[in-house]
């Protein structure tokens, strides 16, 4: 066994996995362990948010950490080590493995390769080292070694460009740069792919940070030193009352400084996933949306007895509960709503099982989980699975497998007292019913005017799935069960 092969054995890379369904990327929130932690296989060491969902990691290892290849707050692809741990710390100290580099990395480089015949250029590691050997040459005494020279056409390929025809014009001297930080200056900086990979998340200029680490690289410290707040000296104190600076806004503009008074925030994890598909859904679907106002009076007095209920003991009891079943009964009534366009196969896929999607909103952003085979479950079972759902969400624990497969969803904008609203369909599904706020409003009850518990519904649904009247049929059953709930029995 060689000894490369022992330290590639030794050294054990954990890369980013795809915790979803064919995720590209996911942002590190927290790392639980640090350089030089004992770790066991099956420890969690970190947790990321993926574009679905936040997910903790863990690591299929025993061992060492040996080294964090990023920090949290940084952005990985898929497929790329994010962690190295030294499976036999007691063997003594030993060089592990260089880091892989990411997929997109790797292609680069291999679209930069040179031809035969010439030294190919690794990008980010400067040239890679010849076959051919020179023997050193012998120092003189009392002459300090010097470098060997560097062609012009090795630094031409450091810096990405064809030597020049002729040498340039000779220049003023400029101060000299630690570490060999002045080569590397006139061309590419030299950096590792994870650490370009840093300064991109980070947005830092490698071209800017003057490199610490061997021969020139530039290191992972480097881009964080560049990245933190540099120290402001504190004010000189001047005797006697400070002068007052009055800022004069130019005329007609009417504020100081607009860019002070904003705050930018990079779109990613859920937020960016959230836009892309409405943004999707809201281009490829034909939406209708439909609205009705119903009195909820009944469905409202069900709730609290409900409540009140031994079979719904310790169950939150809601009236989105009664939403949900009312729902679920309208589909079993109109199962062709139930469905989804394939596109590529130019078939409508009719589905026998409900997946009911309830919107939620987190601190990350609006997600959907969705509760399997809803159209099955008793009302307590929806229930226990309702009140699950929207936990876990609260606690930003919904895994992916949760928020794929939905068919339907429900939003529920009444609880920030919106009447109601156009919701756009999540991908894939036929339909989305929200629920407004219940207020009491005045409404012609047995031919007198009383002050009722009055709701608006409003369905969007797919058109190329869902016509006019069959939209219709499904707004006006969800109506009708919530005006008299006594229809979940005579119709479930």
């Amino acid at each position: 066994m060689t000894a490369s092969t022992a330290n590639a054995q030794r050294f054990r890379e954990f890369k980013m996995p795809d915790v979803g369904e064919g995720l590209t990327e996911a942002e590190i929130l927290k790392w639980y362990v640090q350089p030089g932690d004992t770790v066991t296989d099956g420890q969690v060491v970190c947790e990321v948010e993926t574009a679905k969902a936040a997910v903790e990691l863990p690591i299929p290892y025993d061992g060492v950490v040996h080294e964090l290849n990023f920090g949290e707050g940084v952005t990985v692809d898929v497929g790329t080590v994010i962690i190295s741990v030294d499976t036999d710390p007691g063997a003594g100290p030993a060089t592990p493995p260089a880091p892989e580099q990411a997929p997109q990395e790797a292609a680069k480089d291999e679209e930069e390769a040179e031809p035969q015949g010439r030294q190919a250029v690794l990008v980010g590691y400067g040239a890679a080292p010849s076959s051919t050997k020179r023997r050193a040459r012998k120092p003189q005494p009392g002459v300090p070694a010097q470098p060997e020279p560097v062609s012009a056409a090795l630094q031409a390929e450091l810096n990405g460009r064809t030597a020049p025809a002729a040498p340039p014009a000779p220049v003023a001297p400029v101060a000299p740069v630690a570490n060999g930080a002045a080569a590397a200056a006139v061309g590419r900086p030299l950096a590792k792919p994870p650490v370009r990979k840093l300064a991109k998340d980070l947005g830092i200029d490698l071209a800017t940070i003057a490199p610490t680490g061997p021969g020139g690289i530039i290191t992972r410290e480097d881009v964080h030193a560049a990245a933190a707040p540099a120290a402001v000296p504190a004010p000189a104190e001047v005797p006697g009352p400070a002068p007052v600076v009055e800022a004069v806004a130019p005329a007609g503009t009417g504020v100081v400084d607009a860019a002070a008074r904003e705050r930018r925030v990079p779109v990613k994890g859920v937020r960016k996933a959230t836009a892309q598909a409405m943004v999707a859904s809201a281009f490829t679907a034909p939406h209708v949306t439909e609205f009705i106002t119903v009195d909820v009076t009944r469905t409202m007095k069900l709730v609290q007895e409900l409540k009140q209920d031994p079979d719904m003991a310790g169950l939150r009891v809601n009236p989105l509960l009664l939403v949900a079943k009312a729902f679920l009964v309208a589909i079993r009534r109109h199962p062709e709503v139930n469905a989804s366009w394939d596109e590529a196969r130019q078939e409508i896929v009719y589905k026998d099982y409900v997946n009911l999607g309830i919107a939620a909103a987190t601190p990350r952003g609006l997600i959907v989980p969705n509760i399997k085979d809803a159209g099955v479950k008793t009302l307590p079972e929806l229930a226990e699975e309702l009140g699950d759902l929207v936990a876990t969400a609260r606690e930003g624990k919904t895994s992916p497998a949760a928020m794929t497969g939905g068919t339907v969803t429900i939003t529920n904008v009444g609880v920030f007292g919106v009447d109601t609203g156009t919701p756009i369909l999540n991908p894939g599904e036929s339909a989305i019913l929200a629920f407004g706020a219940v207020k009491l409003q005045p409404w012609v009850h047995k031919g007198k005017v009383k002050a009722r518990q009055v709701t608006t519904l409003a369905l969007s649904f797919d058109h190329r799935l869902i016509d006019g009247e069959l939209g219709s049929k499904l707004l006006a059953d969800i109506a009708a069960v919530l005006e008299r709930p006594k229809r979940l029995i005579t119709w479930g």
